[in-house]
């Protein structure tokens, strides 16, 4: 009898945190190289930063790397069908961070803001709630680009209605203790900074649970 009930009490507990688990957010961070981590080891990139800096402040999540170094706007859209299509389960947030190859390149910034127009499109055809990143570009493309560029995030928020963080590299962005010795890419000491900052952020954006309000077609 003890037995039995000691199997019976594994089983219960057992089935709770199965429940527990499956309670647990799911959040999609789709991005590129600030993302996916480069140059570090992988337990000290920006993802697992995040997941860390998340529990540290109440809220346990699974965080899935969808970050692919070098990727611009155009790349994160191509594979986003892709990235959502492995995932056990639909995502309860999109964090959409994109656009930093671009500016880099000297790419169109229209051409940007449509790709990630196009991105949050999806997710809100979806259901997906998202959280958008920005980016800056940098002072070598001259005043317009910079204003076209860096203007789109606050664009793109505001036609879908989706919660904005202005600058991923806040704080971190030309500090030459928290980035490796390319003087663009986080250093761990950057990524930790960046997840510390970012984490109470993507909270609000669990809570708030905006999903893209995609624009009727005219």
């Amino acid at each position: 009898m003890v037995l039995i009930a000691g199997l019976a009490a594994g089983i219960a507990g057992g089935s709770g945190d199965a429940r527990a688990a499956a309670a647990e957010p799911l959040i999609l961070a789709l991005g590129d190289s600030l993302t996916a981590g480069y140059g570090l080891p992988e337990d000290q990139g920006f993802v697992p930063r995040l997941e860390a800096a998340l529990a540290a402040q109440g809220t346990s999540a699974k965080v899935v790397n969808a970050g692919v170094s070098g990727d611009t706007t155009a790349g994160g859209l191509a594979r986003l069908d892709w990235a959502l299509g492995g995932l056990e389960q639909a995502p309860d947030l999109v964090i959409v961070s994109l656009g930093a190859n671009d500016a880099l390149r000297g790419l169109d910034p229209a051409k940007a803001e449509d790709n990630l127009a196009r991105i949050l499109t999806v997710l809100g055809d979806r259901g997906l709630p998202a959280l958008l990143v920005g980016m800056r570009a940098p002072n070598n493309w001259g005043p317009a680009y910079r204003a076209a560029f860096d203007g789109m995030y606050d664009r793109l928020a505001a036609r879908f209605d989706v919660p904005l963080d202005p600058f991923f590299l806040e704080g971190v962005a030309l500090e030459p203790g928290l980035v490796q010795a390319d003087g663009l890419h986080p250093n761990a000491e950057g990524a930790a900074r960046m997840a510390g900052r970012l984490a109470p952020v993507v909270i609000r954006a669990l809570q708030e649970s905006r999903v893209p309000e995609v624009p009727a077609q005219s």
